[in-house]
């Protein structure tokens, strides 16, 4: 069951000739509700500098639009900061654009209800307020002079600096819970005292905001008065939000043969076998159009972490939109029997296939390869996903020469917790030297494993030699490969070597810097990585190195004192 909660807001404008707070709420629904939240937010334009109200209603309508058009797999903190970053840099644009909003600023208080957990994000002297178990408690710090003749006077408001400083925060939700987001026109009148009294007379959000703000006018509040408040009525589900609720009573199916049907897919092939997991090529039954059919292997039926790293894997793969990475059919799991996910079917052969059938790979067609992968995994960096397996056997050239990134099965997103079935790091000859020593995955390691992968096309060899699993391999310094293809141009080379790097911190930083290597080439050619000095390709600090020095001198004085 999703999360669900009511909510009530009221604003009023007061004595002020106009009302210069603004009010957004955004409650999404179904998969949405579970994927993204509902937000709610409430600004208040600053006083007396043109363009207050517009500053508010602007800043509220631009997050609470561009929040929902970030990718889903961005985490909720992440998501806010950068659609706040780019409010903040509208309305100083604006104010700059027109003389007559120059100054123009608002306060800002917004609060993100998802699954079982609240997001908060905060600037100026808006407030957030939380109700629990009779207690009330302040969410939120006032961005105010300290001086008790400033206090009316920000030190952060959305809109008057160009670096905008957030406070963001989050926390675990509880049935019954009330929030309450309001402007200094309520807090300020009334105090914490009255509000606690109002947050707990009455059960509906509707009622309190209504008393708070007609109190807080009543009571002489010289500015508009506004609230929201908002009552957690049931908790939706965590982490891979209702996918992995709805997936709980599927069970994986029995191995299938070809012509055996499951729901409404045919299998044609079985494409791939491996210790965990079965992939086939199935066609609808009514539109007979071609798709690929995942699943487990029948052994892992009871393994609770496979089957959710399987949903893991669609949750992640659906909301990867790319040209390079296959689609995933939207099946809901109420129209699925048995526990698997489909994808889009392309012909052709992953790069394993190729070079297993005595492919030769041109310098020419392998740069282009390179090019294609890296925009493939620029796609998946972007959406925070890092792939941690990259090599041949992962990569699919079509038919049409379109190229595409398979198997999210090890992928990480920061967006999603670990699913223990998820810890395996990749293949051991892709696999970045960090990673043996522990270090969780990132981008460069996937860098590193698109360099062994071109490398490897080439010249079927592997930078470091062939690792084998459970080895714990030394790196040293890396055979050109031009060792084994003199015809790979120089310019190919340097981009390679810098890709496979054994210091993380001398590859390329992200896969858009590599891609722009590949796409340049010779005509704006990298310099050749500098080779890694002994002492480092030894792993010894300069201190054994000393100790070895003075050891031999040791020996050598004793031997000038023995025949002297």
């Amino acid at each position: 069951m999703p999360l669900q909660f009511t909510i009530g807001q009221s604003s009023l404008t007061g004595p002020r000739e106009r009302n210069e707070d603004y009010v957004g709420v955004v409650t999404p629904v179904s998969d949405q509700l579970s994927v993204k939240g509902a937000l709610i937010a409430v600004a208040d334009g600053v006083s007396g500098n043109a363009g207050g109200g517009e500053a508010s209603e602007m800043t509220v309508r631009t997050v609470t639009s561009d929040y929902y058009a970030t990718p889903d797999t961005w985490e909720p903190l992440v998501a806010m900061d950068k659609v706040l970053t780019a409010a903040n840099r509208w309305l100083i644009a604006q104010a700059n654009a027109n003389r007559d909003m120059a100054g123009m600023a608002t306060t800002l208080s917004l609060i993100l209800l998802r699954g079982q957990r609240y997001y908060s994000a905060h600037v100026g002297d808006t407030r957030i307020y939380l109700l629990r178990d009779g207690k009330l408690k302040q969410l939120t710090t006032d961005h105010v002079w300290d001086r008790p003749d400033m206090r009316h006077v920000l030190k952060r408001a959305v809109g008057l600096d160009q670096h905008l400083a957030v406070d963001f925060a989050e926390g675990a939700l509880q049935v019954g819970d009330v929030f309450a987001l309001m402007s200094d026109g309520v807090w300020e009148t009334l105090g914490e005292k009255s509000i606690h009294q109002i947050l707990g007379l009455y059960d509906s959000p509707q009622m309190i905001c209504d008393h708070l703000t007609k109190t807080a006018i009543e009571k002489g509040s010289q500015d508009n008065s506004t609230a929201v408040a908002i009552k957690i009525t049931h908790l939706g589900e965590d982490t891979l939000y209702e996918l992995l609720a709805g997936g709980k009573h599927l069970g994986v199916p029995n191995k299938l043969a070809v012509g055996e049907t499951i729901d409404d897919f045919e299998v044609i092939d079985i494409l791939h076998e491996s210790r965990a997991s079965l992939l086939y090529k199935v066609r609808h039954t009514k539109t007979k159009q071609l798709f690929v059919l995942k699943t487990l292997q029948p052994l892992l039926a009871t393994d609770i972490d496979s089957c959710n790293g399987l949903l893991n894997e669609e949750w992640l793969a659906k909301r990867v939109v790319s040209q390079y990475v296959p689609q995933v059919l939207p099946v809901s799991i109420e129209k699925r029997s048995k526990l698997y996910y489909i994808m889009s079917w392309h012909e052709g052969a992953t790069l394993q296939q190729r070079l297993d059938s005595d492919h030769h790979f041109t310098v020419a067609g392998t740069a282009k390869i390179g090019v294609d992968m890296m925009r493939g995994i620029g796609a998946l960096h972007r959406l925070n996903i890092v792939h941690r397996d990259i090599k041949p056997a992962n990569v699919h050239l079509a038919s049409d020469q379109r190229l595409r990134i398979l198997d999210l099965g090890v992928a990480l997103s920061s967006s999603v917790g670990k699913i223990e079935a998820m810890q395996n790091p990749g293949t051991p000859s892709f696999m970045a030297p960090e990673l043996f020593e522990g270090t969780l995955a990132t981008a460069q390691s996937d860098i590193y494993a698109a360099g062994v992968t071109l490398y490897h096309l080439l010249t079927r060899k592997y930078p470091y030699g062939e690792i084998e699993p459970f080895q714990h391999p030394k790196f040293g310094v890396p055979i050109r490969p031009t060792r084994y293809r003199p015809d790979i141009p120089y310019w190919l080379e340097n981009i390679i070597l810098k890709a496979i790097a054994r210091d993380a911190k001398t590859r390329f930083e992200t896969a858009e810097e590599m891609l722009l290597a590949l796409e340049h080439g010779e005509l704006k050619p990298i310099l050749a990585p500098a080779r890694t000095p002994l002492i480092a390709r030894a792993r010894l600090v300069k201190w054994q190195w000393i100790a070895i020095f003075s050891l031999f001198l040791n020996f050598l004085l004793i031997y000038l004192l023995a025949v002297s």
